[in-house]
């Protein structure tokens, strides 16, 4: 695997268009990962030295605006995350009403969400009480481990 520069970019290109927080390739006792907003790091052995290669400048760019963005919108309060990959859903059936709404009061242990993986429904509980502020993403939409579903003040 020859880590080129132009295959760097594509790679960073990848994680920015795909809203991925990582991507690894490996290649035997080569390896490329990519994080987002971290640098570009390729490891050609165990023990020899890691080559720091500098993530394209669109890709800095847009991720210095989004994390001015994000600043000024994140709410206060504690956040609840996905404590995996898979789809977010709001209610527990189509049609259904969603567990929770911002400005709903909920208690600790109290299922907010689901997240689908594998084709497994995994109620997600809040681990706080209190008000929910904001809810982060969309009925349907796919979350990665960590991600934060919402928050609760």
């Amino acid at each position: 695997m020859n880590f080129e520069c132009e295959y760097i970019e594509k790679l960073a290109k990848l994680v920015s268009d795909n809203q991925l927080s990582e991507i690894t390739l490996e290649d035997g006792d080569k390896a490329i990962t990519i994080k987002k907003g971290a640098a570009v790091s390729a490891v050609v052995q165990a023990s020899a030295p890691v080559a720091a290669v500098a993530a394209p400048a669109q890709a800095a760019a847009v991720e210095a605006a989004s994390a001015v963005q994000k600043s000024a919108d994140t709410p206060k309060g504690t956040p609840i995350t996905s404590p995996m990959v898979g789809a977010f859903y709001a209610a527990p059936s189509p049609g259904s009403e969603p567990y929770v709404k911002v400005g709903d009061v909920v208690k600790a242990g109290q299922v907010v969400c689901i997240v689908e993986a594998m084709k497994l429904m995994n109620e997600i509980e809040s681990e706080v009480s209190g008000k929910v502020v904001q809810i982060c993403v969309e009925d349907g939409q796919s979350v990665e481990y960590g991600q934060v579903l919402m928050y609760v003040e």
